[in-house]
């Protein structure tokens, strides 16, 4: 039976392997190296990870030597003829250590210069070492966490089987709030797109006033309904809602929303109890990208909020009524998730 062994790692030493192991642009045998440690950490014999790895055991008994006698600086080729490296690997690899914790003095993120400046070295070098690693400690990725709410499994697939098979005679709505949307005129006229030169706005500007927008995303049509509101409140939630009831007399109506205050308001609840035909179905809780309308919300903000220019706030409200109106006639239809990759998993 193959001896299995295995060696203690620092939490510290731990991820810098894991960083190592996981480079796409670290050097091949750098990987290797460290691979062979962490399946000794696992646990591995020399046969699993000779054959998990491709190596020979007399490399693999080579590596974990040097790992127990000179830790990350034992995976380093030894010394030879020539210029020798300004940095020694003990500061490569404290480099890799600043950029992976949190910085101190009140930064949240570390800059290539603030890391230079700590580790006594060159930014061309803290660079160069970070590269190897593949770490970029300026870039920062966001990602849907698990949901909390215990009923998340169940209100997902209500809100999927509504978008996928409706109730026969039903209509499915997708409504939310885009709230504090701010009427802003610039101190300076608008420099126009030309050759070479993008548009230009100045940085200083004056505020016209704010307007929310309720809007209702019929998901199986792709058509907008929506309102202009001076205060997101249940009141104005439960007139909206009241207007699609009108809008829609002989169908029965499923509102998809999120777990907003206003949108389960008492007077909004007692409302709809008091009508056969429609149905309020909330997201479970931090769950609003299920709500299908925040797919035309982003759509609104790119064709017109992002850099416009207003210079009162009924001029605001009727670019958006008038966008409504246009992407109705000209752009509505359901929209098609068209995922295909792997399955996310939490």
């Amino acid at each position: 039976m193959a001896q299995r062994t295995t060696v203690n790692i620092s939490e510290d030493l731990l991820m810098e392997l894991r960083t190592i192991a996981r480079s796409t642009k670290a050097e091949r045998r750098q990987v290797e190296r460290a691979k062979i440690i962490l399946q000794w950490y696992e646990g591995k014999s020399f046969a699993e990870t000779r054959n998990s790895l491709g190596v020979t055991e007399g490399a693999i008994n080579k590596w974990r030597k040097r790992f127990v006698e000179k830790s990350m600086g034992g995976l380093v080729d030894a010394p030879r003829s020539g210029k020798p490296s300004v940095f020694t690997a003990v500061q490569k690899a404290n480099v890799i250590k600043l950029a992976t914790k949190k910085p101190p003095q009140g930064y949240t993120s570390w800059s290539q210069r603030r890391i230079a400046k700590e580790a006594g070295m060159s930014q061309s070098k803290v660079h160069q070492i970070l590269s190897q690693a593949d770490l970029k400690p300026h870039k920062v990725e966001y990602w849907c966490g698990k949901s909390t709410d215990p009923e998340f499994e169940s209100k997902m697939i209500n809100i999927v089987g509504l978008y996928m098979n409706p109730p026969e005679n039903a209509l499915v709505l997708s409504v939310d709030e885009k709230t504090q949307i701010q009427a802003l005129d610039r101190t300076q006229p608008i420099l126009p797109l030309k050759e070479k030169a993008p548009k230009r706005l100045t940085a200083t500007y004056k505020r016209n006033g704010t307007v929310g927008l309720i809007a209702a995303l019929a998901v199986h049509k792709g058509d907008i309904t929506a309102t202009t509101v001076d205060k997101n409140n249940a009141e104005n939630f439960l007139a909206f809602l009241k207007g699609l009831y009108r809008k829609y007399p002989k169908k029965d109506l499923h509102i998809i929303a999120d777990n907003l205050t206003v949108h389960k308001h008492k007077s909004v609840t007692e409302w709809i109890n008091s009508k056969k035909r429609i149905t309020m179905h909330f997201t479970p809780t931090y769950s609003s990208w299920l709500n299908q309308i925040e797919i035309w919300f982003n759509m609104l903000t790119r064709d017109v909020l992002k850099g416009g220019v207003w210079k009162s706030k009924k001029q605001l409200v009727d670019q958006l009524m008038d966008y409504v109106a246009v992407y109705n006639k000209e752009r509505a239809k359901p929209f098609s998730w068209t995922y295909t990759g792997k399955p996310l998993t939490v």
